[in-house]
């Protein structure tokens, strides 16, 4: 048992002796207790106790659906939680995976000898500790692409395998979840899916998500769409969050392909990001739509100098100038991707046209975009400019006035 100090709320169902859960934590921890609360008003109080503790246990024997709330409510009101540790007792009855996917760390049955619950408190807060460092220092690249038909899943797969043939180790999440291709632009099969995870049950840390990923030949991993549209409904946003979490402690850089719309799982991403990549067209719609997508994002706090703007096709000749762009746009491109008729065989091969011609237009300018992104990462290790992540944070601290 450790000999560090825990501050621990335990949220008391009626009838749940404390005494087994405080012998199992340090000595010297401090304790708060509380009973599980009986109406939705009653969480506030509780979620700013939360804030202030590195673990929250809720122990209970019947009120299952009530301890689920608590939990969303953490999840969801605090940017950084402490560990959460459901204790029960009988027969679980599907609780299990309810609990995880709400966001609980772990799930125990009652009763358990001390140094056992002792280990598995002390397991659930540093898995806690590793991820919330990993979701503050990790980067995590969402792309993002308004309008549909515009080559995000081109630009996150290229993007992927340039970075992991440049010595870094990418994975990209196909956050897709009815329509997703980055099996199919990867050659990568489907054989273990998001879905899989989802559904797999337990505790979810970095090396059971380790298991569901798909190796691609260049070094990077893919954790592929579901195979149906109608799996989606098992991804929640807690659940996605903790996939997020357990990536980043493993992998140096992940990258999300999101569908062409600003749904509650592409907030989520966009919300636990260091960096955008806005990806547009050369044309009048899809410019249209990548200037209301730099308005959300604007909206939403996020600091314009962490999206980097690419945009697929520059070179077509539809009478829109590079001038106009940047006057519509209110910014020029970062990245100038050209037209290439071997990116539509590439695709139809399973392959990036950075692996299947290297020495083309469009291979190059990936690179470079993997390149800024190599580099912002050397930033976030203190060798360079302040990174996109802490920008944010300052920019909503000036707004809220803090």
């Amino acid at each position: 048992m450790s000999a560090i100090a825990h501050n621990a709320l335990l949220v008391l169902e009626d009838d749940i002796d404390s005494g087994p859960i405080e012998q199992a934590l340090p000595p010297g921890s401090r304790v708060i207790k509380t009973a599980l609360p009986d109406a939705a008003y009653l969480w506030s109080s509780l979620t700013a106790t939360a804030a202030d503790v590195d673990l929250v246990v809720f122990a209970c024997d019947r009120e299952h659906d009530r301890v689920l709330e608590g939990i969303t409510n953490l999840t969801r009101q605090l940017a950084s939680r402490p560990a959460l540790v459901v204790l029960h007792t009988g027969s679980s009855n599907g609780f299990m995976e309810q609990a995880f996917g709400a966001g609980a760390d772990d799930l125990i049955t009652l009763p358990q000898p001390t140094h056992e619950l002792a280990f598995a408190l002390e397991k659930a807060i540093a898995r806690r500790r590793g991820a919330t460092t990993a979701a503050q220092e990790g980067v995590m690249i969402t792309v993002l692409g308004p309008k549909g038909g515009t080559g995000k899943t081109l630009t996150a797969c290229n993007l992927a395998v340039a970075l992991a043939e440049s010595g870094h180790s990418p994975v990209i999440v196909d956050l897709d979840l009815q329509f997703g291709d980055v099996g199919l632009a990867l050659g990568l099969r489907p054989d273990r899916t998001i879905y899989d995870l989802a559904v797999a049950g337990s505790s979810l840390d970095a090396e059971k998500v380790a298991g569901f990923l798909a190796s691609h030949s260049s070094g990077a991993h893919a954790l592929l769409a579901p195979v149906r549209p109608d799996q989606a409904a098992a991804i929640t946003i807690p659940f996605l969050r903790a996939v997020f979490e357990a990536l980043r402690s493993r992998h140096d850089v992940v990258i999300v392909d999101t569908p062409p719309a600003f749904t509650p799982e592409v907030i989520a991403a966009v919300d636990l990001s260091s960096d955008i990549c806005l990806v547009g067209m050369l044309d009048a719609l899809s410019l249209k739509d990548t200037k209301i997508g730099l308005d959300t994002l604007a909206q939403m706090g996020y600091e314009m100098a962490g999206v980097r703007l690419v945009l697929n096709r520059a070179d077509s000749n539809v009478g829109i100038s590079h001038a106009d762009v940047a006057r519509l746009l209110g910014r020029r491109p970062d990245v100038l991707v050209p037209s290439d008729r071997s990116i539509p065989r590439a695709i139809t091969d399973g392959q990036t046209i950075v692996t299947a011609d290297p020495r083309s237009g469009a291979a190059r300018s990936f690179v470079a975009l993997a390149a800024s992104y190599a580099n912002g990462k050397d930033a976030a290790n203190g060798t360079g400019p302040e990174p996109a992540v802490a920008k944010r944070r300052r920019t909503l601290r000036r707004k809220e006035g803090r």
